[in-house]
């Protein structure tokens, strides 16, 4: 859990369920706040949540009495905006399910109106009923521990290596089909320990090159030209970008989160990325998928 301003103040210990029952699924979320600062008494409810869901292809619809909102799926990754009672809050939850299906990388930015209050993230990993006891406990406290260990840990991409993020992510339009493959990558060039140079390539489906530079200050960065311009808040390990590109009406929203970071003075290897492409304020594609470092020879 974090504040506005990307400051790390505790943790939400979160289990999801649902139940299909009379044509109907219904979710359950238990959670145990540690620590929250300020916003603890916002965020510590003395009941579970629970909600009804009705699913399709196209919306996915919360139907309280405690989400009331919608989700719209691209694949494995879902965008939800909806409004939470009890926690007197707006959010927009994104979800990306991995490819090993099990690890479901999760964030939800907070809303008051239009003010970011704070914002929590992390990964989920799913258990199965067939899936023995004991191997179900171990590898759930297996993955506690480490969220624990590397959830406070800020965004931070290395600073004196030169290398690049690369991977294949899948392409969505807008009307929620799938568009193709796009390689991906994303060299990076350390200039000093605050600046790097980002020379990215998306090919294949969707064809496009452009460098920036990448200038960090805390937990925000900003995105200084010359082919696009933009800034970043990060809360821990996600972070969240918007650029506009130069010369034409596209926009990009996107969330970038470090699946494998630790503590320590190092960058992360894994990168989860999501982004939606605007086209003049409406939302033409939405590109996601894992990208992972290689250092240059």
């Amino acid at each position: 859990m974090f504040d506005a301003q990307g400051t790390w103040v505790g943790f939400e210990d979160i289990r999801r369920s649902s139940v299909y029952r009379d044509g109907a699924t219904t979710y359950y979320m238990d959670g145990a706040l540690e620590g929250g600062g300020p916003l603890a008494g916002r965020f510590r409810l003395g009941a579970p949540f629970a909600f009804g869901v009705v699913d399709s292809d196209d919306d996915r619809l919360y139907t309280g009495p405690d989400f009331h909102g919608s989700g719209q799926p691209y694949g494995s990754f879902v965008d939800a905006r909806y409004y939470g009672p009890g926690w007197q809050v707006g959010l927009n939850t994104w979800n990306q399910v991995l490819a090993d299906g099990m690890t479901q990388v999760y964030s939800s930015v907070l809303y008051q109106g239009w003010t970011v209050v704070g914002c929590f993230n992390g990964l989920y990993t799913r258990t199965t009923e067939d899936e023995p006891d004991d191997r179900v406990r171990a590898r759930v406290a297996e993955l506690v521990a480490a969220e624990t260990r590397r959830g406070p840990v800020p965004f931070i991409l290395p600073t004196k290596e030169h290398g690049s993020y690369s991977g294949t992510c899948e392409l969505w339009t807008c009307e929620q089909t799938l568009a193709g493959k796009v390689d991906v990558a994303m060299e990076i060039e350390p200039v000093d320990l605050l600046r790097t140079r980002h020379r990215v390539r998306w090919s294949g489906a969707l064809d496009r090159e452009f460098t920036v530079e990448r200038r960090r200050d805390g937990t925000r960065s900003f995105l200084e030209g010359p082919d696009a311009w933009g800034s970043a808040r990060a809360f821990g390990r996600a972070n969240f970008p918007t650029w506009h590109f130069a010369g034409d009406a596209t926009e990009v929203k996107g969330r970038e989160f470090a699946v494998d970071t630790e503590p320590g003075m190092r960058g992360c290897r894994q990168l989860a990325v999501a982004y939606e492409l605007f086209e003049g304020n409406k939302l033409r594609h939405v590109l996601h998928g894992v990208l992972t470092w290689q250092g240059a020879a």
